[in-house]
């Protein structure tokens, strides 16, 4: 049975994901995709920052930080950590 998809923000640091979904439109969506936050792609929570907004991930052997709003928006499938 397939798990339901949780927000990228929602994972706790060390958990990783596999990215289903996401729910954002125009500029900001181009801009994700060419980062390489593509659906299949796997990402891990590094770190927040202390009020835990931004977010940094490991994705594709590289780290990036994302804004809360937007993590809040891709969906991700849990792999656990």
């Amino acid at each position: 049975m397939k798990q339901t998809p949780v927000a990228l923000k929602s994972l706790a640091n060390g958990q990783s994901g596999i990215v289903e979904r996401i729910e954002l439109t125009g500029a900001t969506k181009r801009r994700l995709i060419e980062m390489g936050i593509t659906p299949g792609t796997k990402l891990t929570v590094l770190k927040r920052a202390p009020l835990g907004d931004p977010i940094e991930i490991l994705l594709r052997g590289y780290s990036l930080t994302l804004r809360g709003t937007d993590a809040d928006r891709v969906f991700v499938s849990e792999v656990g950590k």
